[in-house]
């Protein structure tokens, strides 16, 4: 990041308001003025000239006081060209505290986030050619030794082609999931809802390629009724439980856990693997983002399962974080606002 540092030109930075710095530099220029010209008569210098003399005077001081107004402008302007030919480094030095300082600091925010932007639309390309291109190279081997007659179109090798295209198809619903919910596209239909049955359909759909690992429900109380978009909130939960899994040791227990209050209710999805950095905390939610960048995709998920619940959750109104799991693990927490309905029973107090 390139910051302009400003010279020893700008004499009228310390002045709060851009008004006054302007009134300041008018009654320079008049004073400057007046003084050169009586000056100049007492020397007696014809009128005229003592005029022209003064005026030319006036001119250079009104010219150095106002460098400090322009300055700040100019940079703004070479900042935004470059801009325009894809470099995001240049800053302004936000020195003065009026107007142009508040452009120049908000000018610094929108660089910041333009250039974020444009590192996220290159991530997202060359993690979408790489997550595209693995299956597909897959898919093009297995079938040209079919076509080559050098394997036969046995099951074992159908259902090798058939990972791969339901792989391709996890990717793109992903992809399409994303782009709608970041456009609001998506509108929510909330509704009240069971959360149990909820949580444990999402749970069955896991248990059918997680042999190894053990399952746990809980929730506070058991049966209660929440407003939201089931099928949405049927999607925040087989995400972070596809996300546990993955972290997960064998023989290792995966708690969904799901709590009432007066206002709404709280998801937590907790997994007994090696837990989060503290490093890496603040990125779990980005797009193609793996916590363990050893891990294949094919192991680790293409990295948008966590992204799409994090919008879902956002969308209802709602924040996600991530806390540890004691003794070890991770444990993914999502507290969805919305009106709660239970049976015969007080709502508990949020347990942390």
């Amino acid at each position: 990041m390139r910051v302009k540092r400003p010279g020893p030109e700008r004499p009228l930075d310390p002045l709060p308001t851009l008004k006054l710095k302007i009134s300041v530099t008018i009654l320079a220029a008049v004073a400057v003025t007046v003084g050169v010209f009586f000056v100049l008569l007492k020397l007696r210098v014809w009128p005229s000239a003592a005029g022209v003399l003064a005026g030319g005077v006036a001119l250079g001081v009104v010219w150095v006081l106002a460098r400090g107004l322009t300055v700040p402008v100019r940079e703004m302007v070479a900042a935004t060209e470059a801009m325009a030919r894809g470099d995001f480094s240049a800053r302004v030095a936000p020195v003065s505290n009026d107007e142009i300082g508040t452009l120049a600091r908000a000018f610094n925010q929108m660089a910041a986030e333009l250039a974020e932007t444009d590192r996220l639309r290159r991530d997202l390309v060359a993690n979408v050619s790489h997550e595209l291109r693995t299956p597909i190279t897959a898919l093009q081997a297995v079938l040209e030794n079919l076509v080559d007659g050098v394997g036969t179109a046995d099951p074992e090798t159908l259902r090798i082609m058939l990972a791969q295209v339901e792989r391709l198809g996890r990717l793109v619903q992903q992809l399409l999931d994303l782009s709608r919910l970041e456009s609001g596209a998506l509108p929510l239909e909330r509704n009240l809802f069971d959360v149990r049955p909820m949580i444990e359909h999402a749970i069955r759909e896991s248990q059918l390629h997680a042999i190894d690992v053990h399952f746990a429900v809980e929730t506070v109380p058991r049966d209660f009724r929440l407003e939201a978009d089931a099928e949405r909130l049927h999607q925040v939960v087989a995400n972070l439980v596809e996300n546990a899994l993955r972290h997960s040791p064998p023989n290792g227990t995966v708690t969904v856990r799901a709590v009432a209050a007066d206002r709404g209710a709280r998801l937590e999805v907790s997994d007994e693997g090696p837990g989060i950095p503290d490093s890496e905390v603040a990125r779990v939610f980005e797009r193609f983002y793996r916590a363990d960048s050893a891990r294949s995709s094919s192991d680790g998920g293409a990295g948008l399962g966590l992204a799409i619940a994090r919008w879902i959750v956002e969308l209802h109104g709602g924040d996600i974080r991530v806390a540890r799991n004691r003794p070890h693990g991770c444990r993914m927490i999502a507290t969805i606002p919305g009106t709660i309905e239970l049976l015969a029973v007080p709502i508990p107090q949020l347990i942390n």
